[in-house]
């Protein structure tokens, strides 16, 4: 950090304004206001591309204790729109971190704000719900940021997929495997990818907007649909193929967008979060083996419940014990399953890394089959 702190200006949607100090990159950013509960992993959490759109505010009251290290990047850049915190610490003490936190914000252009009473702003979203904010610490006219507030999207109705998607096709792990996955990449994590690979799966990536006839050219023996950000009901692109995928015939897995997704395909609806689920510490009932998990999760849009029990063909398999919303769900008389949260939990507790297990489980016993 600059021993000279420069002042720096937080507008929300409805008006409200912060003033702080000014970190990373000096310039004006907006974007849906979210916060993350979570108490470690903050690197992790600005490079998960489910984050993009958004600005992110930590609830922790202290950061950049540890520094950053790259090996510990959840994509290829940082993905938020900018940053919100409290205390900002001069210094880290971990010998792995190779630069600041300020260093890495200015490195990747994200424009962040500190010194903020963080604890009075998540309950202002807690009980008004997300919206959007803009944070600028070259510009501290309140009019003129609110012109610019007011031409910012909502994230209700944005395809973003497409845009932190990889590009190109590429493949991760051994090429000898026994199994071969298709990954739909919607803006997957890195650690998902290792977590099948780990369990001796071969991996084929593809962009949000290929084919089915191009994952199917892989020859897999299932398919995976990836986390990612944006609203699920506008991607017609992304329901479609995950019906094709479906039909195959072949196992599934969804997570977090892709489950959002699984369930567009078998017509239930996906509706808007008051303000989103975003932590390492949420609760879920998994009604299979009525065993609770603790999970990682970031979200802000969810399945609607009424219409999943219009659907004959959809199972629930888990619950979130703090609002009943669906947490998992599979699809009756095939091999296909998704869940809400993220299983490779990184940050989080391992509870849910089964889920990979079963997965792998899946993908064995339909190629003992063919």
């Amino acid at each position: 950090m600059s021993e000279t702190e420069r002042t720096a200006l937080l507008l929300l949607e409805d008006g409200t304004s912060f003033e702080g100090k000014a970190l990373g990159k000096v310039g004006t950013t907006t974007g849906e206001i979210c916060f993350n509960t979570g108490m470690t992993g903050y690197q992790e959490v600005f490079t998960d591309p489910s984050y993009f759109g958004q600005i992110l505010m930590l609830t922790s009251s202290h950061i950049e204790n540890s520094g950053i290290c790259q090996e510990e990047n959840a994509s290829d850049s940082v993905k938020i729109n900018g940053l919100i915190c409290q205390n900002v610490s001069k210094w880290h003490s971990r010998h792995q971190a190779e630069e600041s936190l300020d260093e890495y914000l200015v490195r990747n252009g994200v424009v962040a704000i500190y010194n903020i009473d963080t604890r009075l702003l998540v309950r202002k979203i807690r009980d008004k719900g997300a919206m959007n904010c803009i944070i600028s610490s070259e510009n501290l006219s309140k009019n003129k940021l609110q012109e610019l507030l007011d031409n910012t999207p909502s994230m209700e109705g944005r395809e973003l997929a497409s845009l932190v998607s990889t590009k190109a096709i590429y493949s991760v792990g051994n090429p000898d495997a026994e199994l071969r996955v298709a990954v739909l990449d919607l803006g997957v994590k890195r650690n998902i990818l290792n977590c099948l690979v780990e369990r001796g799966v071969f991996l084929q990536v593809f962009p949000a907007r290929s084919t089915f006839e191009e994952l199917m050219a892989f020859q897999p023996d299932g398919f995976f649909v990836s986390n990612g950000p944006g609203d699920p009901a506008s991607m017609d692109y992304g329901v479609e193929i995950v019906k094709q995928l479906q039909n195959s015939g072949k196992p599934m897995f969804g997570i977090c967008l892709g489950h959002q997704l699984l369930a567009l395909a078998n017509h239930a609806k996906t509706y808007k979060m008051h303000h989103g689920h975003r932590g390492i510490n949420h609760p879920v009932y998994n009604k299979i083996t009525g065993l609770g998990e603790v999970t990682s999760q970031n979200h802000g849009f969810s399945i609607d419940y009424e219409s999943v029990q219009k659907c004959e063909n959809i199972e629930v398999t888990h619950i979130n014990l703090n609002d009943n919303s669906i947490e998992g769900i599979r699809i009756k008389g095939k091999n296909i399953f998704s869940v809400q949260y993220h299983p490779e939990s990184s940050p989080g507790p391992h509870d849910s890394r089964y889920l990979f297990d079963d997965f792998v489980r899946l993908l064995k016993e339909y190629k003992a089959k063919q």
